[in-house]
C-alpha cells in the first residue's frame, strides 16, 4: 500500500492557508502546517487529526531565510516527503503608497512574500523532484489587475507569479508542476491591513478562504500529465480587490 501524499502549507495559521491545509487534509493527505503562531497552528493540526490524517506543526518566521529552510527539512524528516507545497504566506501594510512607503517596509514586504517563497521552494526542490510534486503559490489578482493595494505588495505578488511560472519551465522535465493562483478580494485578516476599511457590504460579497482552498485542492490533485499554470479566482459581484 502506497504512503499517503503529504502537503506542506506555509501561512497555515489563518485565512487561505488555514483553509487550504484543512481541505488538503480532508482530501486524504497528511499535512504540515507552518506559520509564526504556534497556538493557531495547533488548532489547525487538531482539526486535521480529527479526520484521521497526520499533522505536523512547524512554527517558522519566514523573514529568517535559514529558519525557513530548516522548516522544510523538518517537514521531510517528520512526514517523509512533500508532494504538495502550498505557499500562502502573505503580508501587507497600511502605509502602502509610494510617497509614504519606507525602505524597511519595502524590504519586509519582499522578504515575507517573495524571498520566503524562494527559500522554501529551493529547500523543497529535492523532495518535490522525488515525488513529482506540485508547487502551488497563492498570489493576488493585484498582480495581473493593478489596483490600490500598494506598490510593494503588487511588486512582490507579481514576483511570486514570475517565480512560479519560471520554476515550472525549469523543473517540468523533473516531474515538478507549479501553479500560481490569483484570488480577488477575499475575506481574510489581511483586509485589516488596509489603510481604509473595506465597506461591510463589499466584504459580504467577497470570496471566502474556502473558495480558494477548493482551487488549491483542484490544481494539487490533477494527474501528472496535466497542470494549470495560472488560475484567476474572482468574486462574481465585486470588482474592487
Amino acid at each position: 500500500m502506497s504512503s499517503p501524499r503529504v502537503a506542506a502549507v506555509f501561512g497555515a495559521s489563518s485565512g487561505m492557508g488555514r483553509a487550504s491545509a484543512l481541505a488538503l487534509g480532508a482530501e486524504g493527505m497528511d499535512v504540515a502546517v507552518l506559520a509564526r503562531r504556534k497556538v493557531e497552528l495547533d488548532d489547525v493540526a487538531a482539526e486535521i487529526r480529527e479526520s484521521g490524517r497526520r499533522a505536523h506543526v512547524e512554527p517558522v518566521d519566514l523573514t529568517d531565510g535559514a529558519a525557513a529552510r530548516r522548516a522544510v527539512r523538518a517537514v521531510v524528516d517528520g512526514l517523509g516527503r512533500i508532494d504538495v507545497l502550498v505557499y500562502a504566506a502573505g503580508w501587507n501594510i497600511p502605509k502602502r503608497r509610494l510617497e509614504e512607503l519606507s525602505g524597511d517596509d519595502w524590504e519586509a514586504m519582499q522578504r515575507v512574500n517573495l524571498w520566503g517563497l524562494y527559500d522554501v521552494a529551493q529547500a523543497a526542490l529535492p523532495a518535490l523532484r522525488a515525488s513529482h510534486g506540485r508547487l502551488v503559490v497563492i498570489s493576488s489578482a493585484a498582480a495581473i489587475m493593478p489596483d490600490a493595494s500598494g506598490v510593494a505588495y503588487q511588486a512582490a505578488k507579481s514576483g511570486e507569479a514570475g517565480f512560479t511560472l519560471g520554476m515550472m519551465q525549469e523543473e517540468a522535465e523533473n516531474g515538478v508542476r507549479a501553479t500560481v493562483i490569483y484570488p480577488g478580494l477575499t475575506d481574510t485578516p489581511l483586509l485589516e491591513q488596509r489603510p481604509t476599511p473595506t465597506p461591510p457590504e463589499i466584504v459580504a460579497q467577497a470570496l471566502q478562504p474556502e473558495d480558494v482552498a477548493r482551487a488549491v485542492v483542484f490544481v494539487s490533485t490533477l494527474p501528472e500529465r496535466a497542470y494549470v499554470p495560472e488560475l484567476s479566482l474572482l468574486p462574481a459581484a465585486v470588482q474592487q480587490r
